[in-house]
């Protein structure tokens, strides 16, 4: 058993009163950090952030215990019970998304195989991951990230901090670096090495990119990609399917994890083939254990929206939930002839007169297109998934109407 395994799971864990919302919405948070970390340490080969995956699983771990707790404690009657059922879904598919990403980050701390060159053949638009200890020194220590104004100067995001054993996730403006906080940066290899060498006072070495040793490697890593931003857009389309109670969103997370499963049996077809040509097929091992790994996150994220399917009552802590939440996912179907049809999107942004943000369209012929990847044009026909407040969303809504 890895160690910080066994120290996770000795971890004594007794009944305490909890904010069952609040714990919900920290789940939410670390599954989808969880996603993006085990994916980056696989794509990057890297071993530091593999290993902080292994640590917030056990984090994950204790809320779902704390979660499971506090509902079995809010059980009073049969409609609890009703009421109830679908948040412990949510709780079991949250620890679901947990396990596979610690297998993912398993590939690389256990070397199952992975082919060399994985890092060479990323896409140009993939930003790298790092982390970084901020030394006692750094100039970004004792400050506020508004203070730093690190995105706007370098494009580096402290997309969480971890200190000691508590995580801070989704850092906001106010949120204050400390010497000694484990940070996680993602940002553009022209700009990272320097704030990381600024953060922690070491010198930045790069990875080093080595040629492809398979054929067609490229292809395969940006399945790898492309599989891990719909497992991604799955859990987020899953939980907000459940907070806001649509059924829509609900369907379009069915549609997303039959494009998983087509993706992940094409992949693993890839990898067999590979194999034959390989110079140590074993290296190619942990490919199939990644395809696996992403089939049961998106499965995960279908059994969080189940309830929504079957028209269970969503317990009022899950509206506690949505009611402090300014933004909301959307999905929209445009209609040919509306004023969305033929409208150009770059950047995630429509050329029109609204505030949403359109993160993918599913194009009925086509399958999904995340639109963070590539700039796109509507069509009539299109889905949209967008985010953005509740007053822009119903004007998006009508937008799409002919």
């Amino acid at each position: 058993m890895d160690p910080l395994e066994g120290e996770a799971a000795s971890a004594a864990i007794e009944y305490e009163p909890v904010n069952v919302k609040d714990v919900l919405v920290e789940m939410k948070d670390t599954a989808e950090l969880l996603i993006d970390l085990a994916y980056s340490a696989v794509l990057h080969r890297n071993e530091e952030l593999a290993a902080e995956v292994l640590r917030l699983e056990g984090r994950m771990d204790l809320l779902e215990m704390r979660a499971r707790m506090g509902l079995m404690m809010a059980v009073r009657s049969p409609s609890d019970a009703e009421e109830l059922a679908p948040v412990l879904g949510i709780v079991g598919a949250a620890d679901t998304i947990s396990d596979a990403a610690g297998d993912i980050a398993k590939v690389v701390l256990e070397e199952i195989g992975l082919p060399e060159a994985m890092r060479a053949a990323l896409p140009e638009a993939v930003e790298t991951l790092v982390r970084g200890v901020v030394a006692e020194g750094s100039a970004y220590a004792g400050r506020t990230l508004v203070d730093i104004d690190l995105e706007s100067e370098t494009g580096v995001r402290v997309i969480a901090l971890r200190r000691g054993e508590e995580w801070l996730l989704n850092p906001g403006p106010e949120t204050r670096i400390e010497a000694g906080d484990v940070a996680l940066l993602r940002g553009p290899d022209a700009t990272i090495g320097e704030v990381v060498e600024s953060l922690t006072g070491d010198t930045y070495e790069p990875p080093v990119v080595e040629e492809p040793d398979l054929a067609d490697l490229e292809r395969a890593v940006d399945t790898i990609v492309h599989m891990k931003n719909l497992s991604e857009l799955a859990v987020d389309l899953a939980y907000s399917s459940v907070l806001f109670g649509s059924e829509e969103l609900a369907e379009e997370v069915n549609n997303l994890e039959v494009e998983v499963d087509a993706l992940e049996s094409r992949f693993e077809a890839w990898t067999l083939r590979a194999a034959a040509d390989a110079p140590d097929p074993v290296k190619l091992r942990g490919l199939i254990h990644l395809g696996s790994a992403t089939e049961v996150i998106s499965d995960a994220a279908v059994e969080i929206s189940e309830g929504v399917l079957r028209e269970m009552e969503v317990h009022p802590v899950v509206r506690m939930a949505v009611e402090e939440s300014d933004e909301i996912i959307s999905r929209v179907v445009v209609e040919p002839g509306s004023e969305l049809d033929g409208v150009d999107i770059v950047a995630g942004v429509p050329d029109l007169e609204s505030t949403m943000s359109v993160i993918a369209i599913r194009r009925p012929e086509e399958g999904w297109l995340l639109v963070g990847d590539a700039d796109a044009s509507v069509r009539g026909g299109d889905v949209l998934i967008s985010k953005g407040t509740r007053t822009a969303a119903d004007a998006f809504g009508k937008l799409a109407a002919a």
